[in-house]
């Protein structure tokens, strides 16, 4: 069994201003045998602006199961490793969670040392519910797939929280509005703690059009938060209802479903529901007791 004499210190770092960096963290990176880092040029940069000079090793996704053998060694050995990752809380949508979990088994210490996060920050600033949430990290990239994932998150009651990539954030929110419905309300944060940081405010469509026309919404790096999905009313149900019966007479299902959740603001995955549901024998578009217009 391995000594319980190595420690292991997942350690916050700046994502954007130096200054947010922790006394505590400081302390540790300056006093690891070792830094384990996602990109070691990174942190090379940021140790050298900080003044520390440590021994660096790289710890990333494509090399992580690879690594993790021989950085127990040194655990076990009593060696105190650093952890850190490209900025922010490592683990959090960055690698070293096998690191984490095989040195937790093997009896090594693990701490924490707390500090900067894009999420927690991005929800700070906003002002959407935050009593529950939901951290859903980057998309996927095609779009396809993409919609699908939305379409599964369209009823999901809790604040939604998204990382994206520059490139793609207009059709991702251009998807957002679609799948999630257009009016639903959304904050998207550009360049957190940085000198050009931004916060856009809006709604899902509004947003969308912002990032069509606002050359800099697609610079720098972005987090976006989504107020979750509200509880349908009976007014809400009867319009989108009313909307796809009449969609549906001229215009292919996919279309009904990307239309109806334009005009009414609600979910895409709703309006096809409606479809599908008027579709199954014996169902109507027409809730029961509700004459169609001539």
């Amino acid at each position: 069994m391995a000594e319980v004499n190595g420690r292991l210190q997942v350690v916050a770092t700046p994502i954007g201003n130096l200054a947010d960096l922790s006394e505590r963290a400081r302390a540790a990176l300056a006093s690891a045998d070792l830094i384990a880092a996602e990109d070691t040029r990174h942190t090379g940069a940021l140790l050298k602006r900080l003044g520390i000079a440590r021994p660096l090793v790289s710890l990333h996704e494509h090399n992580e199961s690879q690594r993790t053998a021989a950085l127990l060694s040194r655990l076990a050995a009593g060696e105190t490793i650093a952890l850190v990752s490209d900025a922010g809380t490592p683990l959090l949508s960055d690698p070293g969670l096998e690191l984490v979990q095989r040195a937790a088994a093997a009896g090594h210490e693990v701490q924490v040392l707390p500090g900067p996060s894009a999420i927690t920050a991005a929800l700070a600033v906003a002002g959407l519910p935050t009593d529950r949430f939901c951290f859903e990290g980057f998309l996927p990239a095609r779009a396809a797939a993409r919609r699908g994932a939305l379409a599964a998150l369209a009823h999901e009651a809790r604040t939604l929280v998204f990382f994206e990539a520059p490139h793609r954030i207009a059709a991702t929110l251009a998807d957002m509005a679609a799948e999630l419905g257009g009016k639903r309300a959304a904050v998207v944060v550009r360049e957190l703690t940085k000198l050009h940081e931004s916060v856009y405010r809006g709604s899902l469509a509004e947003l969308a059009q912002r990032a069509r026309q606002e050359a800099n919404f697609a610079r720098g790096e972005l987090t976006l938060v989504v107020h979750g999905a509200a509880a349908a009313h009976d007014s809400d149900s009867t319009e989108l209802r009313r909307t796809v019966q009449i969609l549906s007479r001229e215009l292919p299902p996919g279309r009904v479903a990307a239309v109806a959740a334009q005009l009414t603001g609600a979910p895409r995955a709703a309006a096809y529901a409606l479809l599908m549901q008027a579709a199954a024998p014996g169902t109507s578009a027409v809730s029961a007791g509700e004459e169609e217009a001539p």
